[in-house]
């Protein structure tokens, strides 16, 4: 329980920090707040705002048509696209951005041709409209999985029973499909919120005043913590908000999947099968979302690292040292994002087997079973979190800790190591580690455990001996996740990481930032690479459950 508690504190020590700021609020903070509220606050919450419901609509309208159209019809090329249209979740929304900016600049072809077709026409990719493109294209699939799974596990039924009363197509869904998936989309797009909201390289690489690039500003820029904190404060609330969205969404999901179910009979309904017409815009409503949110960007990405390659094509010995280093650079990048990526996981699983492992206790006294029910609370609001208020609500109470005790070291010892970026990466995404081993321990009958106990193994041995064996799964899978989002995560890694410690994520974004975006697009390309691992993974659970369905009678997906 030791372990249990001193994770607790962890997980709470940003979010205390964070809040403990107000309470050295005095007469200049005060002063410094009114000025902020008549200068940069309106701005960041209209842009925040703004963002906010922009995303959302988007999210909602292209999940909610995907959705729709592989789950209630069937057309040729149905299977592929069911699976196509996850792929933009390995995009992060900061490298596509940085390929779009490059496709479409004023002296490109694209904006050429353009001009040529209407004169005078300009447009600039960085701005509100990009961004909110940009968001849409990654993070619709949120939206679009939730949607699927609530459509095909009780939306052909009833799709069958209103054909049958003689209600249209274009009624059935209207009237029954979207809302039987409105929990569903509402609930993904919280999600893809969040990660809106917790995003600093589109932010800052398009130039929007929005919380999370104020917060970097704030603290890295004119070292003012206090104004740090009170932006913090603010996405936190934000943030605060949509979890509990989500979280009331996701409760009417399960209340009506308990509610609904399938035929005890396995009869099939009959899904619509749509024409040669029709068929063609299934695949346009299907096919532009993957092709705008996956295949161009990354095509974009191999054709500016192809010419970076072509440009630094080596001539001489000079060149092939040239060369060599630019090699060493890129090993030196793949290093610090697989060894920051590699602990955070290996520590994330460590204290996700804890936490279950005491939940998983038959008996525990009152104040240890409130305990431990806070800690699995605070763990899962940490995925919530964005990265930039975890750093700086870790920064804060190290400072003050720093001033009571100059000489200790403390803040060195967080910013000149990896501790401090390994703890934010933990307070963020142990949340992902626990829900996979709690979704393994679900699989592992509680008899055993009883068993073992009546023959007199401690917990410890039988966590070892029984559940270890049994989950080996879950936590590989807990260890791939975190290890992704470790790769991919850009703004708690730009405030924590050691000094001369650039990852994937780092250089992709400083290197972008000053216009070098050839050289950005080996790392860029990296991390999609990367991310492309727990999408194979959602497939292959998908395509595990459909042919389970088939072969129990039930419509597939």
């Amino acid at each position: 329980m030791h372990i249990i508690g001193l994770f607790a504190v962890l997980i709470a020590l940003p979010l205390l920090g964070i809040l403990g700021a107000w309470l050295g609020l005095d007469a200049a903070g005060i002063a410094s707040l009114r000025e902020q509220m008549h200068t940069v606050l309106p701005g960041y919450l209209a842009t925040s705002g703004w963002l906010a419901l922009m995303v959302t609509l988007g999210v909602v309208v292209v999940g909610g048509a995907t959705a729709v159209t592989v789950s209630l019809f069937t057309f040729r090329g149905k299977r592929w696209l069911s699976w196509a249209l996850l792929l933009p979740m390995a995009m992060p929304a900061y490298v596509s951005a940085y390929a779009y900016t490059d496709f479409l600049q004023y002296a490109g072809w694209v904006q050429a041709t353009l001009r040529g077709w209407f004169p005078g026409l300009r447009f600039d990719v960085r701005g509100l409209p990009g961004a909110v493109c940009m968001f849409v294209l990654t993070l619709y699939p949120y939206a679009y999985l939730l949607a699927r799974n609530a459509l095909s596990e009780r939306g052909t039924h009833l799709m069958e029973a209103a054909r049958m009363l003689g209600e249209p197509l274009s009624g059935r869904i209207v009237r029954v499909a979207l809302p039987l998936a409105r929990p569903a989309l509402a609930a993904g797009a919280a999600l893809a919120l969040m990660e809106t909201l917790a995003d600093y390289g589109v932010s800052a690489y398009f130039g929007l005043t929005t919380f999370t690039t104020g917060i970097y500003k704030a603290w890295v820029v004119l070292d003012d913590r206090l104004a740090a904190a009170q932006y913090a404060s603010a996405l936190l609330l934000f943030v605060a908000v949509l979890l509990w969205l989500e979280r009331r969404e996701q409760g009417r999901m399960r209340f009506a999947a308990s509610r609904g179910g399938r035929s005890d009979d396995g009869a099939q309904a009959r899904l619509p099968v749509l024409s040669r017409g029709q068929t063609l815009v299934a695949w346009l409503v299907c096919g532009l979302p993957v092709l705008l949110g996956f295949l161009l960007p990354v095509a974009i990405l191999l054709q500016l690292w192809w010419g970076e390659l072509g440009r630094s094509a080596p001539s001489g010995f000079e060149g092939v040292q040239a060369a060599a280093f630019d090699l060493g650079r890129y090993v030196g990048w793949v290093w610090n994002s697989f060894r920051f990526g590699g602990m955070a996981a290996l520590a994330a699983i460590a204290l996700a087997l804890a936490l279950c492992l005491a939940l998983r206790s038959a008996r525990l006294p009152r104040l240890q079973g409130a305990l431990l029910r806070l800690t699995a609370r605070l763990a899962g609001m940490g995925y919530a979190i964005p990265g930039s208020v975890i750093a700086v609500g870790i920064l804060l109470p190290v400072a003050w800790l720093q001033s009571l005790w100059p000489g200790a070291g403390l803040g060195v010892l967080l910013t000149a190591s990896s501790l401090g970026v390994i703890y934010a990466y933990l307070v963020r995404f142990t949340a992902v580690a626990v829900q996979s081993v709690e979704s393994g321990y679900t699989r592992i009958p509680a008899s055993l455990d009883e068993a073992a106990c009546t023959l007199g193994s401690r917990p410890a041995a039988i966590a070892w001996r029984i559940h270890m064996p049994l989950l080996w799964r879950s936590l590989a899978v807990a260890a791939l996740m975190v290890f992704v989002d470790v790769v991919k995560e850009l703004p708690a890694t730009l405030l924590l990481r050691p000094f001369d410690t650039d990852t994937l994520a780092v250089i992709a974004h400083n290197l972008a930032r000053d216009e070098r975006l050839g050289e950005a697009a080996l790392p860029a390309l990296s991390i999609v690479l990367v991310g492309l691992a727990p999408v194979l993974l959602v497939m292959r659970a998908l395509d595990g459950k459909r042919g389970r369905d088939l072969q129990s009678g039930v419509p597939p997906a």
